[in-house]
């Protein structure tokens, strides 16, 4: 069940729910024990292949390739060149680039008039943190304003 918080945002002056994650990140041993009980692979053997895609995929990325992997999605290569405008197209250059990110578009379907991304459930249900921290007893007040992390980008950790 994916987990949202309410964050009051300053700009709007209104209350929004926020998508938090709880607990640590999933790790490569259990993601790799996950794969072995639902495929033929061993739990080495997944964990060979996974370290071995990441490895490709930067190479592959770095000869300037997208990677489409099916059932997942494609990872493309972005550049940020933050202040570091020029006035003539002929002048732009890598100089400029200031960093470098990895984006990532899940897979997607379409139905008819509906599109649905491969890592999104069909029976998704969010559950407001406050529900959950009042079953296990871990409790959190975000009801004044100002209770968010300070970061607007939608994306927030709880844990």
């Amino acid at each position: 069940m994916p987990i949202f918080k309410a964050i009051y945002k300053k700009l709007s002056k209104k209350w929004h729910p926020q998508a938090i994650t709880v607990g640590a990140p999933v790790e490569m041993d259990e993601l790799c024990k996950h794969i072995a009980r639902m495929s033929t692979v061993s739990i080495p053997d997944a964990k060979a292949a996974i370290e071995a895609l990441g490895i490709v995929m930067g190479d592959l990325m770095n000869a300037g390739r997208s990677v489409h992997v099916d059932g997942l999605g494609t990872f493309y290569y972005t550049c940020v060149s933050n202040g570091q405008g020029v006035d003539a197209e002929e002048k732009v250059n890598a100089n400029q680039i200031t960093g470098t990110r990895v984006r990532f578009v899940p897979e997607s379907s379409r139905k008819g008039n509906t599109i649905t991304r491969a890592l999104i459930s069909d029976d998704l249900v969010w559950t407001n943190i406050k529900t959950v921290s009042a079953l296990d007893g871990t409790g959190s007040d975000a009801t004044t304003p100002g209770g968010s992390d300070g970061n607007d980008d939608g994306q927030g950790t709880f844990g």
